[in-house]
């Protein structure tokens, strides 16, 4: 089991204690003494990636972060309290979220509209981000397939996140439905939002290359009780593009980074 340590003088942005997840009453657990902490770190913001075999938990861990599923057992902090409606995270899903009979200006400014903001005020701050990932044009079009692409529709849906909380970002798997350029374009989207508004970013995949062409660092998790067993940083420069992907050292991680899934896989794992 992976251990977390915490840097003195910062704060914990996200936290994971002694978590465990069963669905027969505790017959058996699919999570278990799993720890997962991120600190804060104010204009900077981190970027995390995390990897495991299909079934590992990775989409619940962030389902616990976002306050849409409950831990059996163990505690999940957002700055530092329990996840309710005040410091609720936005979630970005492989499958596309946006609702299908409202714009896409509407949809971005979603979150704003609960808040009891104007809908003169959500629609300026929503054309901002509309603008920032490459919607613009696009605003007053429903956000719905076909009328949107599949890599607009994602657009959309980081958007609304941003524009929700832009500390923090909740990714699962949202490039694994689309075609390979829009999946590279996205890639660069992201990074491109990361280095503007520097929020954490919590970003679930299965895509070695993809995780370490956007993670600052990244976690492993075993299967079955799963929890977190290896940690890779990430020692790339900071801004990246498409020839990052050739420099030697980004190769070696990528192929660092596959021995130790498959060490994973295997129950090697080099923490133990």
């Amino acid at each position: 089991m992976l251990e977390f340590q915490k840097q003195e003088g910062m704060d914990s942005l996200i936290e994971l204690r002694n978590i465990k997840q069963s669905y027969d009453g505790g017959e058996t657990y699919i999570i278990e003494n799993l720890d997962f902490l991120i600190q804060n770190k104010p204009d900077q913001g981190e970027f995390v990636c995390v990897l495991g075999m299909s079934g590992c938990g990775k989409s619940t861990l962030l389902r616990y972060i976002a306050g849409l599923q409950k831990p059996t057992g163990g505690e999940v902090l957002v700055n530092g309290k329990p996840v309710s409606d005040d410091n609720r995270v936005s979630m970005v899903f492989q499958q596309y979220s946006s609702l299908p009979w409202m714009t896409v200006l509407d949809n971005v400014g979603l979150a704003l509209r609960y808040k009891g903001i104007s809908k003169k005020e959500r629609d300026l701050k929503a054309m901002e981000i509309i603008e920032l990932v490459g919607l613009a044009g696009h605003e007053r079009k429903y956000a719905q397939y076909p009328t949107l692409s599949g890599g607009q529709l994602q657009r959309v849906a980081i958007a609304r996140s941003l524009l929700a909380n832009s500390q923090v970002l909740l990714m699962d798997e949202p490039f694994g439905a689309l075609d390979v350029k829009t999946r590279l374009q996205m890639q660069d989207l992201l990074q491109d939002i990361w280095m503007k508004f520097h929020p954490t970013i919590i970003f679930v995949t299965h895509d070695i290359p993809e995780a370490v062409y956007l993670a600052d660092d990244i976690y492993i998790m075993k299967y079955a009780p799963s929890c977190f067993v290896e940690h890779i940083h990430i020692d790339l420069p900071m801004e990246r593009d498409r020839y990052t992907k050739r420099d030697p050292r980004f190769v070696e991680l990528v192929n660092e980074v596959e021995d130790r899934m498959i060490n994973v896989a295997d129950g090697i794992y080099t923490t133990a």
